[in-house]
């Protein structure tokens, strides 16, 4: 059986309309109307047991309200999931127990206690022996570098750090089941760096089914050979991401200043100038010939300062929708 099943699920919210003005203030204190607004629109997707798999899409594109019906926060409108064999929104124990989901604007950490606190509490919560317990939390809080945090109040931590500690409170339990929503949100690069190695271990390790969404190319790439791309709440891609960045993300963005005015003609021999503006420019070159075009470039142009980037979700998106 996979871990995850999913077919024909969709989400529809009522919406209040909001007419403008004094009078239609008052017409909606008498009558209020609404208008549907579909987020998920008919997925179907199966995920198998210990798969790690990408999620993407742009903003508003369904990720969010595809994991919430996954975890049991919302009741779908029609069609059918299933995780591990149980309906989420019933909430079952063995669902529960099983399960967990780290989403970067929710916590399950307590604003005005130490980490540590959360912690003892899940142990207590998950039914953790106390050896398991001690041994996963030393683990887990020495990779991501959480030992001095242990102790200070959540409200004091940054974004970052409680991305850290909110990531090893999910997984104490060993879930076999863990939704991870921008996981790296906050991170320097080390850390980054890190955190996917050790998402990578533990999925090695545990066996766990992943499903992943971030709009940091890097975490994909490292971690997915399977992507899942959705837009308008509906499924546009389903299968390898290798062929995706083949395809659709073959180059890498170059954004660069220099000490002079520059000239999109100048530029073109190095690779296609998406944006040229006074003493700035964005060029795309393949990825494959970074290396030797960034030789040339340098020894040409007087170059100020230089970053070599991904190319965006959205536009990686906006490429698939195009040609879908």
């Amino acid at each position: 059986m996979n871990a995850i099943q999913v077919k024909n699920l969709s989400k529809t919210f009522q919406v209040a309309i909001k007419k403008p003005g004094l009078s239609g203030v008052f017409q909606s204190l008498i009558k209020k109307e609404h208008k549907d607004v579909p987020a998920v629109q008919g997925v179907s997707f199966d995920i198998a047991r210990g798969e790690l798999v990408g999620f993407l899409g742009p903003n508003g594109a369904g990720k969010t309200t595809t994991l919430k019906l996954l975890s049991g926060l919302l009741y779908p409108t029609s069609g059918e999931a299933y995780v591990m064999g149980h309906l989420p929104w019933k909430r079952e124990k063995e669902f529960q127990m099983n399960f967990s989901m780290v989403m970067g604007q929710r916590t399950q950490l307590w604003w005005d206690l130490p980490a540590r606190e959360t912690f003892v509490l899940n142990q207590k919560i998950f039914e953790i022996p106390e050896k398991d317990f001690f041994a996963r939390q030393d683990r887990i809080v020495d990779l991501l570098d959480l030992g001095s945090l242990l102790d200070t109040p959540v409200k004091k931590l940054s974004l970052g750090e409680r991305m850290k500690a909110e990531l090893a409170c999910s997984i104490l339990h060993y879930p076999k089941v863990l939704l991870l929503d921008e996981p790296t949100l906050g991170l320097d690069l080390v850390m980054q760096k890190r955190l996917r190695q050790f998402i990578r271990e533990y999925n090695a390790e545990t066996q766990s089914t992943i499903l992943i969404t971030s709009h940091n190319m890097a975490d994909v790439e490292e971690l997915c050979k399977r992507v899942i791309i959705i837009d308008d709440g509906k499924i546009l891609y389903d299968g390898d991401l290798s062929k995706i960045v083949e395809k659709y993300a073959p180059d890498k963005l170059v954004s660069l200043s220099s000490s002079k005015t520059l000239d999109a003609k100048d530029l073109q021999k190095f690779g296609r100038v998406t944006e040229v503006s006074g003493q700035d420019a964005k060029i795309e070159i393949p990825r494959k010939q970074v290396s030797s075009v960034m030789a040339k470039l340098l020894s040409e142009i007087p170059v100020i300062d230089l970053s070599i980037e991904e190319l965006s979700i959205e536009e990686i998106i906006r490429r698939v929708f195009t040609d879908a």
